[in-house]
């Protein structure tokens, strides 16, 4: 019984643990450290792949992959980026490979009921606005889409966007600028609105 009590610190630990100290004891078969790094990380891999995706099953699969690819994968982990970023990239990798099998239409894809309510027909403008936008985003090559949701979605500064993506900072801003270019092309009269 002591032992059990002994341990209980260590779980409160593991929450304040770096991600990459937490990953060398997944690689040990640490489960507690495994269950940190899901808490930890999931939401916002989970938003990532929505933006990237289009698409909240696809994401939640993808996430999942991404996640059993953190167990599966720790013993050979090596701490040679950041762990989030890592992550991050295994997300990316995973949404552009679901990108490139047949596509599936969503359910959400067929829009809201309009309420006729106040306000309603402004909120109704800037959600076809917004999926305007996605739609355009959706249409990108995916190495543009992806810098594009990296960067504005995600909030992540070039140099995380190369390293995510595994290129110079350099092509990340040619593929920034590329991408810009070609939603303004995609959104013109959209944008013209406001």
């Amino acid at each position: 019984m002591g032992m059990s009590h002994g341990d209980s610190p260590k779980i409160d630990d593991s929450d304040d643990a770096p991600d990459e100290a937490l990953m060398a004891r997944v690689a040990r078969g640490d489960e507690r450290a495994y269950r940190v790094l899901t808490r930890r990380h999931v939401p916002a891999m989970l938003g990532l792949a929505r933006r990237v995706l289009n698409n909240a099953a696809d994401a939640e699969d993808v996430v999942q992959e991404a996640m059993v690819r953190v167990w599966t994968h720790a013993p050979r982990w090596q701490p040679l980026a950041a762990f989030r970023t890592w992550l991050t990239r295994v997300v990316v990798n995973l949404c552009l490979d679901r990108k490139r099998k047949a596509p599936w239409v969503a359910l959400e894809a067929a829009g809201e009921i309009v309420d006729p309510a106040a306000g309603a027909t402004e909120q109704a403008e800037t959600d076809e606005r917004e999926r305007l936008v996605a739609a355009a985003i959706e249409e990108l090559p995916a190495r543009q889409r992806s810098a594009i949701v990296l960067t504005y979605r995600e909030g992540m500064s070039n140099a995380q966007v190369a390293e995510t993506l595994d290129t110079t900072v350099s092509a990340v801003e040619t593929l920034l600028v590329r991408g810009k270019q070609n939603l303004r092309r995609a959104l013109g009269d959209v944008i013209d609105e406001d």
